[in-house]
């Protein structure tokens, strides 16, 4: 399965992450980007945040006034069936970068005003399983940019 990098976002902390035309990607994450609860976010097994462009476009269906970055995710991919990224998978990005996912995302309230009435348990992956956010850890690092081909396993 294959798809592409349809955006790629950073912050000096906090959401919602801002869209850069490509990074470099190491151990701890996208260049530039920081967290504000490192106890909670970053670090070596969650240096990046990744989630679907269709996720994205399916949960505005809803009504909700999400959008690329504004969930905090560092990656919005496209073309990748979501449901099927589970802890354990790689994906291989561009020209010898991957990234082995590590977890499912914990939502906090800091990405409410993404949501209808703040649900922002929408992408909980216990309360709504398929439909949460994944954090990943940097396998082989280097430059990564908009367009680029991502291939899961």
């Amino acid at each position: 399965m294959s798809g592409r990098i349809f955006q790629l976002n950073r912050s000096a902390g906090g959401v919602p992450k801002l869209p850069v035309r490509q990074v470099e990607l190491a151990a701890l994450g996208l260049e530039g980007d920081r967290q504000k609860h490192t106890k909670i976010h970053g670090g070596v097994d969650r240096a990046v945040c990744l989630y679907s462009l269709e996720m994205i476009q399916a949960l505005q269906a809803e009504g909700h006034p999400i959008y690329p970055g504004s969930i905090g995710e560092n990656v919005t991919v496209s073309g990748v069936t979501w449901k099927a990224i589970v802890p354990g998978s790689r994906f291989s990005v561009g020209d010898g970068v991957v990234l082995e996912v590590t977890r499912y995302t914990e939502p906090c309230k800091l990405i409410a005003e993404s949501f209808i009435g703040r649900a922002f348990r929408r992408v909980d992956q216990d309360k709504n399983p398929g439909w949460s956010r994944v954090y990943a850890k940097v396998i082989s690092g280097g430059t990564i940019r908009i367009g680029q081909r991502v291939k899961l396993g």
